[in-house]
């Protein structure tokens, strides 16, 4: 079965500007996101060897969330002075390395990649690997879709099929957006409902099984929990609104143009060597190896 290796932009970046100290190339640019971002996707790459690779990120403009709930992201606060200016300078690499960007507006990352991944599955009957920092993308994990989510640093990650999302979270990947209905999550300054934290919301789920259900049965609980959930229902199905990622974007996977069969070698070496990332030369001579010995065994199975 064929793979494809769906990227969080965003979340790669931020994770490799916070995991490296700043840096800079000889032009006084600095590059720590950079270098971080590449080097965890020639890891990934030589370590998954996927057959497609896209890279989704958000775009700047306000989403559909940001219309149902102005208050979305909004304790959010500014980003460091060094972060963003290093984003073109990715798009660039990035394009040198002829790797698929996908940036639309009114959407984030997540939703490009919940798209991408579900016309993979049922249109290509792809093998998914999302990689992210984000655990929203849980909720997308079935058995031909997998999340990675990076431990520590920038080289540590975790793989997260059905059952390890069941082990960690006490839910099912089905029940991820109802969770995130009932607690809410603080990093999107999504409410949830008030007073329902991690545990209940965890065990709501497992007895009930949906948000729906919940409210069916709502008699059955404590009179505690029927009043938080009566008088922040309307904010529950907002927070469901809103940490449901959409998978029916107008966008297409194009397997032609995402297909990793090589790496334009000289090319990727001139533009790190501007960067002065040095040590990411022979990281590029590695990958492509890793590449052509995978395209030709897939050859030797075409054979028999």
């Amino acid at each position: 079965m064929e793979k494809i290796l769906l990227v969080d932009g965003n979340a790669i970046f931020h994770r490799a500007f916070h995991a490296l100290p700043l840096l800079t190339n000889d032009k006084g640019e600095y590059t720590n996101a950079i270098y971080g971002f590449t080097k965890m996707l020639f890891d990934i790459s030589k370590k998954e060897v996927p057959d497609y690779l896209v890279i989704a990120f958000d775009h700047k403009s306000k989403t559909f969330r940001h219309q149902e709930f102005t208050e979305y992201k909004a304790n959010r606060g500014e980003p460091p002075a060094e972060l963003y200016p290093q984003l073109p300078r990715l798009f660039w690499l990035l394009e040198i390395m002829q790797i698929p960007i996908f940036q639309v507006e009114g959407y984030e990352a997540d939703d490009i990649i919940g798209t991408l991944a579900t016309q993979a599955d049922q249109n290509f009957n792809l093998f998914s690997e999302i990689l992210t920092g984000d655990k929203d993308s849980f909720q997308l994990v079935n058995d031909n879709i997998n999340v990675i989510v990076p431990k520590m640093g920038i080289s540590n990650v975790l793989i997260y099929n059905p059952i390890k999302v069941q082990e960690k979270m006490g839910i099912t990947p089905a029940q991820i957006i109802d969770y995130k209905a009932l607690r809410g999550d603080s990093s999107d300054n999504i409410p949830g409902v008030k007073g329902i934290g991690d545990k209940q919301a965890v065990e709501l789920l497992q007895k009930y099984g949906t948000l729906d259900n919940i409210y069916k049965h709502i008699e059955e609980l404590s009179p505690s929990q029927q009043n938080k959930l009566i008088e922040n229902k309307d904010m529950a199905y907002l927070s469901q609104k809103m940490a449901t990622i959409i998978k029916d974007m107008p966008i297409k996977l194009d397997l032609k143009a995402s297909h990793l069969h090589s790496i334009p070698v000289e090319d990727t070496k001139k533009a790190l060597e501007e960067l002065n990332f040095a040590s990411l030369m022979r990281s590029v001579d590695d990958l492509q190896k890793v590449l052509e010995k995978h395209i030709q065994a897939e050859k030797q199975q075409s054979l028999f």
